[in-house]
């Protein structure tokens, strides 16, 4: 179902009477000069430290979660199935999160890399197709029990992944057709990109320009039509996802 605007998110997935204590995010990025856009941005805002780790320059990851209220990896051009060892010990860190049941995002390559932590395959379409600009999001019936969900969402990739067992599907897609799981009660993995301010499309479609000749991709004129068109409902979309993720508030009894 097309979505353009946002409601109260529904009881199972509630934010009242929600106001979390001030907390670190670990926040993993994968270039030295990534950002963690909107979603860095709207943490910050309800009071979070970003404690930002980039193993692929030498960064070190946390032996001790403890002091963490959540961890959010990013994506980047790297592939899940790369064989740097930062990307095997990003692996096998996902894991360890998931196995604590902290509150974990994963968006693009962070999304893929929980995938294959828990055994799904993650590879390029069967056609060689990619997404990059903004396509169709639905959202199942788990899903739209869970929020409202944007009728289109931003995406920048070629590769995707199969459902691991066990996990439960909250969005699908056209072209790449798993968009969003849950796995346990705390761990989201979004293929799409809800961090995207305008300035990062901008830079993207740019520093980027020869990848939007790609199968499937979108011109750049595309991308800002769509980001006039669908942003706010990401946007609001993004408030209430963010604030039951940080809250804890799952308590549709699915998890």
């Amino acid at each position: 179902m097309d979505r353009e605007t946002a409601e109260e998110p529904p009881a199972e997935f509630s934010t009242e009477g929600e106001t979390p204590e001030a907390g670190r995010i670990l926040v993993i990025m994968h270039q030295a000069h990534s950002v963690p856009g909107r979603i860095g941005h709207r943490l910050e805002e309800r009071g979070f430290r970003l404690d930002p780790r980039r193993p692929a320059i030498g960064d070190p990851l946390p032996d001790d979660l403890s002091s963490y209220r959540g961890v959010v990896v990013f994506g980047g051009p790297q592939s899940a199935n790369d064989t740097h060892p930062y990307i095997r010990q990003e692996i096998d860190f996902v894991g360890r999160v998931m196995k604590e049941d902290a509150p974990l995002l994963g968006i693009c390559l962070g999304a893929q890399l929980m995938a294959a932590q828990l055994g799904a395959r993650v590879d390029r379409h069967v056609d060689g197709l990619c997404e990059r600009g903004y396509y169709p999001l639905r959202p199942t019936p788990l899903g739209e029990r869970l929020l409202p969900w944007p009728s289109h969402v931003y995406h920048w990739h070629a590769e995707g992944f199969d459902l691991p067992r066990g996990a439960e599907l909250l969005a699908e897609g056209d072209v790449f057709p798993n968009q969003a799981f849950r796995y346990g009660r705390n761990a989201y993995a979004l293929q799409f990109h809800p961090e995207v301010t305008q300035d990062m499309m901008c830079r993207w479609t740019v520093r980027g320009a020869e990848r939007l000749a790609h199968p499937g991709a979108q011109p750049a004129e595309a991308h800002l039509e769509g980001w006039s068109r669908y942003d706010p409902a990401v946007c609001l979309w993004l408030d209430m996802f963010l604030d039951a993720w940080v809250g804890l508030t799952h308590a549709d009894g699915t998890g």
